[in-house]
């Protein structure tokens, strides 16, 4: 009898922790906040970088980053924090409604805009270096595979 009720224990636990595990997964395995972003849309990005091209080549040496103009809302910049791992970000001002200011420029790892409020935004995480509770950068995939860097959503 303790042999059944023993087994009926381990099928109770492998239920519950296969129940903890499928509701624990989420569609997008990535961390980005901008869901509820009321001041940006999510344009659809997908992108082939060659590294193999002379304009994405420095992306093959940790700390260099490449601009990708006229993608995303105001632009993607392309972080490599190593051979095996990037970030993509769009360059618009997560905290601003689009608008001529709010494109954000380059400086090392840091990103700001000229819209006069102070926003400093790492290119490595999409934080915010001054206010943690303001909207992250809106974060795109960024995966390479061989010689090539594919940014999505």
């Amino acid at each position: 009898m303790n042999s059944k009720i023993a087994l009926k224990m381990k099928n109770l636990l492998v239920v519950l922790l296969l129940s903890i595990t499928l509701f624990s997964c989420n569609k997008s395995d990535d961390n980005n906040n901008n869901t509820n972003n009321p001041f940006l849309t999510t344009p659809p990005v997908n992108l082939s970088l060659n590294l193999s091209l002379p304009e994405y080549n420095p992306l093959r040496f940790p700390g260099n980053s490449v601009i990708i103009s006229n993608q995303g809302i105001k632009g993607i910049v392309v972080y490599s924090v190593n051979e095996n791992f990037y970030t993509a970000f769009d360059l618009t001002d997560p905290n601003h409604v689009p608008n001529t200011c709010s494109r954000m420029d380059i400086i090392g790892i840091e990103a700001s805009c000229d819209c006069g409020d102070d926003n400093i935004y790492d290119i490595i995480t999409g934080q915010n270096l001054n206010d943690q509770s303001l909207y992250p950068m809106q974060q795109y995939r960024a995966e390479r595979n061989g010689d090539v860097i594919n940014v999505f959503n």
